[in-house]
Order: C-alpha cells, then structure tokens, then sequence
C-alpha cells in the first residue's frame, strides 16, 4: 500500500512540474527574457538558469565556429564577461528595447551582444 501512495505522489508531483516547465517555451525574446529573469527564490531558477546559459553557450558557439573573422560583428571583450553578466544585461537591454520582443530569441540576443560588445574595425 505504501508503494501505491508513493507511485501515486510521484506521478502526481511529474504532472506538476511538467505543468510549471511550460515556462521554459521559448518562442519569443521576450520569452528568453521571461525565463532568464526568474527571480533566484522560484523553485525552477536553477532550470531555467541552465536553459538561460544553454542558449547564449549554444548561439555563440555556433557563431564563433560558423562566422569569419572578416565578417564578426561582436566580439567578446578581455577579459571576457561572464554568463550570468551577459545575460543580467541581455535583460536590462530587453527592457529598453520592447520593440524586438517578438523576434527570434537569438536575432534579439545577437543584437544586444552587438550593442555591448562591437568589434572594433
């Protein structure tokens, strides 16, 4: 019986959290910036922390593979700023710049990483 109740508690506990991870559909900008601003206390802040920090990992890695040297248009600073600095002021810049919310959530990142960390011609 005891089994039963914890089977059922589990199942009932996946149903919840699956329910609250549809906060982590990100469609949007404005959704990326919906979930990497999560307040540090929310019980999915570390998931949504890790899907944060995937994405900008993910996008600039394909960046930095893919484009040439002739052809970057950001580049990272010395000393290179840290995840949590670049998206604390993806954030902030979101704030300021409602206009591309609806966009790609990377084509708003790349223009906020444009913005702070230009290349220098």
């Amino acid at each position: 019986m005891r089994g039963l109740i914890l089977v059922a508690a589990l199942m009932l506990s996946g149903v919840a959290v699956a329910a609250d991870t549809n906060t982590f559909q990100v469609r949007t900008a404005g959704d990326l910036v919906r979930v990497c601003s999560l307040a540090p206390d929310d019980p999915l802040y570390k998931n949504a922390m890790g899907l944060c920090h995937g994405i900008l990992l993910g996008a600039w890695g394909y960046y930095d593979s893919t484009v040439s040297a002739e052809s970057r248009f950001v580049c990272a600073p010395n000393p290179t700023p840290t995840r949590a600095a670049v998206m604390s002021g993806f954030v902030t810049w979101a704030e300021s710049n409602s206009q591309y919310m609806n966009d790609v959530p990377v084509d708003a990142l790349f223009r906020y990483l444009a913005a702070s960390y230009p290349c220098a011609k």
